[in-house]
């Protein structure tokens, strides 16, 4: 069958992603946190959490097909990959991006805003869902409907800015029953909130929940690609 000018371009853009930036370094994050981890970051998010860390990737970037993005990640020395942004999910091809990584015999990872339905990414992707809190400024951006899509590999992830934040992520965790589905984080704004007042209000309440701090900052800061 012969495509007509419209309808090549149509495939070419699902076979395209906007890519930030592609890098390997250690993760910083999760269950999988110290673990060497090619990122591919993608561009663009249609969310503005007040503490974001990540701006940068909110433009730019350049235009990649997937095979090409295949060719950059062989180059590392590592089975784990992590695809983030931004918000990956928002650019049509990020789900083939996913399936194509797990065909090619990688163990991959996708952080998500929560705010963008995952019930089409593969499922041998572990799913990286943040809830939003009211101090990120984007809560009513939350899609609840994505928890039935996660499984006990997957992980939910609160972002804390303050008291206020984590009182509020308890009681959702209660209302949603967030600790059948799977495993759940912790994470302090460190610029408005130290690590270790978190810990302890975590353990004052014996919370069965998962305390992060982000290694990569304690590592090398807040460069970029690191």
């Amino acid at each position: 069958m012969r495509l007509g000018k419209n309808s090549f371009s149509l495939v070419q853009q699902k076979t395209e992603l906007v890519i930030n930036e592609i890098f390997y370094s250690i993760q910083g994050e999760s269950s999988r946190v110290g673990l060497p981890t090619t990122f591919i970051r993608l561009t663009g998010c249609p969310l503005r959490c007040q503490y974001c860390d990540t701006e940068y990737a909110f433009t730019g970037g350049e235009k990649m097909k997937i095979e090409t993005i295949l060719d950059k990640v062989k180059k590392f020395p590592t089975k784990y990959i992590t695809v983030t942004g931004g918000e990956p999910l928002a650019q049509k091809a990020c789900n083939k991006l996913l399936k194509s990584l797990c065909n090619n015999g990688y163990d991959v990872s996708l952080e998500t805003s929560g705010a963008i339905d995952v019930s089409n990414v593969d499922k041998r992707i572990k799913k990286i869902v943040d809830i939003k809190t009211p101090g990120s400024s984007e809560v009513e951006k939350n899609n609840y409907g994505n928890l039935k899509h996660l499984t006990i590999r997957d992980e939910i992830k609160f972002v804390i800015c303050n008291r206020a934040d984590y009182v509020w992520a308890k009681q959702k965790i209660i209302k949603e029953k967030m600790s059948s589905i799977c495993e759940i984080c912790f994470s302090p704004v460190t610029e408005t909130l130290a690590p270790s007042e978190l810990a302890n209000w975590i353990l004052e309440d014996s919370l069965d929940v998962r305390m992060q701090i982000q290694l990569h900052k304690y590592l090398w800061g807040d460069a970029p690609g690191k």
